[in-house]
């Protein structure tokens, strides 16, 4: 790689990050407090806003003020139209909702986080829950240690050390060989099922959706309140969400057939 591509691919690296910038708290941007945020000279800063304002990445909403721009909401339609594992889910939710009367969620790895990409939602559930668009640790809830525990190995091996310290305050261990332990376990159940790791006297259920090569795309969850909800059967719950990951899985696998 020359130093004139390395630099390119650097500077790219660095408009992209305007983007990281933007988030519910925070959805205005000025083109002061942008190149503030970056660090750069204020022609480079220029420019990078320039060109993802071209590309209907940012939207100037006022004079020297932007917001995530509309070729955002094109893509996430894209992404629903077109995405495998969406794809591949589809009907699958509802019925897991039918079988167990909570909400379903689907979810990718993303980073050292897993993002959720679907879900649908039972009758009165919580609107404050889990959803599309949002991250969650790795390293907590169902949904993200089931993910965690079919990972390939080099890929645990190259998370271990980096998070090392969110691992153990996870309870998962605080070294490697009981980290690999606690996740041989979930693997070999085949679900993550865990109790008040995000709010209390919550229950999770979590499946993995997985490859030809039994590693994680993705899982299937679901969650329930213990003080809203007692006539929940969890070994029916587990059994319904094992189901759901195992047919997602199958559907994805006969797509990459074709």
């Amino acid at each position: 790689m020359t130093a004139a591509t390395t630099q390119g691919s650097a500077s790219l690296a660095k408009m992209l990050q305007i983007l990281e910038l933007f988030s519910e708290t925070e959805p205005v941007w000025s083109t002061n407090a942008i190149i503030e945020a970056l660090e750069t000279s204020r022609s480079t800063g220029y420019r990078y806003i320039k060109t993802l304002h071209e590309a209907g990445l940012l939207n100037a909403v006022h004079s020297g003020q932007y917001t995530l721009g509309p070729r955002i909401i094109e893509m996430d339609l894209q992404m629903r139209l077109t995405d495998p594992l969406l794809l591949a889910s589809h009907g699958v939710l509802e019925d897991l909702v039918d079988k167990i009367g909570h909400s379903a969620l689907l979810c990718t790895v993303y980073r050292d986080s897993v993002l959720c990409v679907g879900e649908c939602r039972a009758p009165n559930s919580p609107e404050n829950r889990f959803s599309r668009g949002q991250r969650r640790p790795l390293f907590q809830g169902a949904i993200s240690k089931v993910i965690l525990a079919h990972l390939p190995h080099h890929r645990l091996k190259a998370i271990y050390p980096r998070q090392r310290d969110e691992i153990e305050k996870a309870g998962l261990g605080n070294n490697w060989s009981t980290f690999r332990a606690n996740l041989g376990k979930i693997k070999k159940d085949g679900y993550s099922l865990t109790m008040g790791e995000f709010n209390p006297g919550v229950y999770g259920v979590a499946a993995p959706i997985l490859t030809d090569q039994k590693t994680a795309l993705g899982s299937v969850g679901t969650a329930w309140d213990e003080k809203e909800r007692r006539d929940v059967d969890v070994e029916h719950a587990v059994l319904a969400i094992k189901q759901a990951a195992t047919t997602i899985s199958e559907r994805l696998m006969e797509t990459e057939g074709h």
